[in-house]
């Protein structure tokens, strides 16, 4: 076994938090053989059993709660009321699929000669490999479903950002699951990702992170014929048009984008605006972004925190250092910490990175458009669907702008996204499957028909 460790960085001070042991394949390996034999007294729960279990788990997190949204905060670098608010999701997540271990739904079909019926049955040992920007949060929506349907999974979470999966891991044995049910294993994506990918004994990778890792992630797992989920990046649009309530979309905007000091798949950095509702726009964003409080995470006032590593604020930097003109921007402290202002760009040409690729950071681009079928096609000019948001006041253009774009999660006068009992995943480059919601467990179970032979003829 590997005896080597991993310093854990605070974002905001750039200080160490924590050491912790750092895994490698054979790490992954003994995480997978564990799952493996704990799947098939895990599969035989009672329904009822193993929602009562997962019922415990919410129970051992809302314990937990305030440790787990402090330790969020510190090592994701996020103000402490987004983090209290994302181990809430967590929670909810795994409150809501508690109830959905009792209602699998299976199929009676009639067939000559007999009858057909299907059942759901779990995978086995799932692989999940999640990100830096949500820790705990994305990885409970991967958990809970799976857990819920039966299987057993083995996480592999960001080294940036492992310490409340470590911690969720201890939560769930204190709440009496099995073990060998829940396994966490940290290391890099190179070694402990690309093992659990290409593992004959995983019968499933769900994976959120970037396009470019998804497509490694899809073709490790087409060896062994795995299935897949992938949540990919976004570049998403927010459309305004000027019959919208412009000045209610131009206040709600920088939270469509800044939130997370931007690093979220979803956010809407390209701002399309109607160019005759250009100005008004711009005049009500001005006083919303410079009014944004970047600061430490723990401090009550602070509504943004840093960048995640100097990497990414080099990776954003890199977006406003190439000659565009800065419109708006915020501010950000001095001294230690991965900080960035909130920033917006205009005017952008279409062909500018900013415009182009996924940011990742607190950067959004101002793109004014003249019709209806301009916005659409300009919101559509992405290999990614993700999000997305539409504003206006005209209901019937609302419904055909919203159907005509490319993504798989749009907000009508809102920049909501993510709810726990609805689908969330991408079109095009943004991935593939869906997470939360009714249907999430589906992504967890294999369909078996079984034909029942009635006429007493073989």
């Amino acid at each position: 076994m590997s005896a080597e460790t991993l310093t854990v960085l605070e974002p905001a001070t750039e200080q160490t938090l924590d050491t912790i042991a750092r895994g490698g394949v054979d790490e992954v390996d003994a995480a997978v053989a564990a799952a493996r034999r704990a799947f098939p007294a895990w599969r035989a729960v009672a329904p009822g059993d193993r929602a009562r279990l997962l019922r415990r788990v919410v129970e051992a997190m809302e314990g937990a709660w305030e440790e787990l949204a402090l330790l969020e905060a510190r090592n994701a670098g996020k103000p402490l009321a987004s983090a209290r608010g994302e181990i809430g999701m967590a929670i909810e997540t795994f409150r809501y699929f508690a109830g959905a271990v009792e209602r699998p739904n299976g199929e009676t079909i009639p067939v000559a000669g007999g009858l057909a019926f299907t059942e759901r049955e779990p995978m086995g040992v799932i692989g999940l490999i999640t990100p830096w920007n949500f820790p705990l949060n994305i990885a409970c929506w991967k958990m809970a479903p799976a857990l819920a349907a039966g299987n057993t999974v083995v996480l592999k979470p960001a080294e940036l950002t492992p310490l409340t999966a470590v911690r969720f891991a201890g939560l769930v044995l204190e709440a009496g699951l099995p073990e060998g049910v829940v396994n966490v294993v940290v290391g890099p994506g190179r070694t402990c990702g690309t093992r659990l990918v290409e593992h004959p004994d995983v019968a499933k990778v769900a994976f959120t992170g970037s396009t470019e890792v998804g497509r490694t992630i899809a073709a490790g797992a087409a060896g062994t014929i795995k299935r897949v989920t992938l949540e990919l990046g976004g570049k998403s649009a927010n459309v305004v048009f000027a019959d919208a309530d412009v000045r209610a979309a131009a206040e709600a905007a920088p939270w469509a984008v800044f939130d997370n000091a931007g690093q979220d798949c979803c956010a809407r950095s390209r701002i399309l605006v109607e160019r005759s509702a250009v100005d008004d726009f711009l005049s009500h964003l001005q006083g919303a972004v410079e009014s944004i409080r970047v600061g430490d995470p723990l401090d009550p006032a602070t509504e943004m925190g840093p960048l995640i590593s100097a990497d990414q604020r080099a990776s954003v930097s890199a977006f406003v250092d190439g000659g565009v003109e800065v419109a708006i921007q915020g501010s950000a402290p001095d001294g230690p910490g991965f900080w960035f202002p909130p920033t917006v760009l205009w005017p952008v040409p279409l062909d500018h990175p900013a415009v182009v690729d996924e940011i990742f950071g607190p950067v959004a681009v101002i793109v004014p458009f003249d019709t209806e079928a301009e916005a659409i096609a300009l919101a559509n000019d992405t290999i990614y669907g993700l999000s997305g948001s539409i504003w206006t006041r005209d209901g019937a253009k609302a419904l055909r702008v919203a159907r005509a774009v490319e993504s798989g999660n749009l907000s009508i006068n809102s920049n909501s996204s993510v709810r726990v009992n609805t689908p969330f995943g991408g079109f095009k480059q943004s991935g593939y499957g869906r997470e939360l919601g009714p249907h999430a467990t589906d992504a967890y179970t294999e369909v078996k028909t079984i034909y029942i032979n009635t006429e007493g003829t073989p």
